[in-house]
């Protein structure tokens, strides 16, 4: 019986081997065929320089690691890798952080979150803190943990500002003030450190005393509304009465003072009155007497209503107009009977 041959066991690995270094192996180039390869290559090389800049980006192109230009939104080109190198961290992105937390986002303590207010009551506080990347390489390589220092610079300046600022005010009317001061005074330390990040809005969420006196502190507040309410009411009532008042005074010397005017302007016109009269008189008496004594008849026979007629015709005036007497009362005479008041119109009828 015959025996078949051994075929090498590593025959079919052989032949494997040889058709893929055959692959590999390089074809043969001639001197123009080697400077196009080379040509090619550089052309590959050259083209990882170039690179686009995203409109929400900035580009901060690297030397051998270190930070040497930030590029805006657009095409450009760097020294190929591995010289230079350039990173894209989005700058338009508005980020949000929580002030009053810890960084590694536990349970923080009340102590954490108390601050002392400018008339030395303590509150505590937490906001709301918009930030955005206002400097790429700025905020990549000048600070070395760019958020735990955003995060330690924006609670000093919120302490700052409410240590200026009596507790009333925090908790009611200046809390938009109270924040804007902070993002200010933020910006300010940000802008001096070269931190690259801009303060895009801080807001106060919850301020409100500590836990443990938060009851006295409400019963201090009531009773101060309570106070500040009457003193409204007590000055809307000052407001009211005072202007009533001064206005009444005014008035009560306004009509003192024409009254005073009326009664020397009469006094004066009744003294000067006299005086003519008396001149009058002193160059001719019996002139001024008997046009005293008609100016006075004449004005109280314009008083009679009540006219006699003499009919027999002998007297000098048809008309002669009839003056009672026994009616008109004198002040001297209102004391005396009415048969004495009567006495001079019995008398003036019998000379009829």
């Amino acid at each position: 019986m015959e025996e078949t041959p051994e075929q090498p066991e590593n025959s079919s690995d052989d032949g494997f081997r040889e058709k893929f270094l055959a692959f590999l192996k390089p074809p043969a180039l001639d001197r123009r065929g080697w400077a196009l390869l080379a040509g090619l290559t550089l052309a590959i090389w050259l083209s990882t320089g170039v690179y686009k800049v995203q409109p929400d980006e900035q580009g901060v192109v690297l030397r051998f690691g270190a930070w040497v230009a930030t590029k805006p939104p657009g095409l450009h080109f760097h020294a190929p890798w591995p010289i230079e190198s350039a990173m894209f961290p989005k700058v338009t992105q508005i980020r949000q952080m929580v002030l009053g937390l810890p960084p590694n986002g536990g349970t923080p303590s009340a102590r954490d979150k108390e601050m002392l207010t400018g008339d030395e009551n303590i509150l505590e506080a937490d906001a709301d803190l918009l930030w955005q990347i206002k400097d790429a390489g700025q905020y990549l390589f000048n600070v070395a943990s760019p958020e735990t220092a955003l995060r330690v610079a924006a609670e000093s300046a919120l302490r700052e500002v409410v240590s200026r600022t009596p507790i009333q005010g925090v908790l009611s009317d200046k809390r938009r003030q109270v924040a804007d001061e902070t993002a200010e005074l933020l910006q300010g330390v940000l802008d001096r450190e070269g931190a690259g990040i801009r303060v895009v809005q801080i807001q106060l969420t919850r301020v409100d005393p500590p836990g443990a006196v938060i009851d006295a502190f409400n019963d201090v507040q009531r009773a101060r509304a309570d106070q500040e309410r009457s003193r409204n009411e007590a000055q809307a009532y000052a407001n009211d009465i005072l202007p009533r008042a001064r206005g009444d005074a005014v008035r009560i010397v306004q009509e003192a003072d024409a009254y005073k005017a009326q009664t020397v302007n009469l006094a004066q016109g009744e003294a000067g009155q006299y005086s003519a009269i008396y001149r009058a008189f002193a160059d001719a008496p019996t002139v001024t007497s008997w046009r005293l004594y008609l100016q006075a008849m004449d004005a109280l026979l314009a008083k009679s209503s009540r006219v006699i007629v003499d009919s027999t015709g002998r007297g000098a005036l048809p008309l002669a107009p009839y003056l009672p007497l026994g009616e008109i009362k004198l002040p001297a005479q209102a004391s005396q009977s009415p048969t004495a008041a009567q006495a001079p119109a019995g008398s003036t009828g019998s000379g009829k």
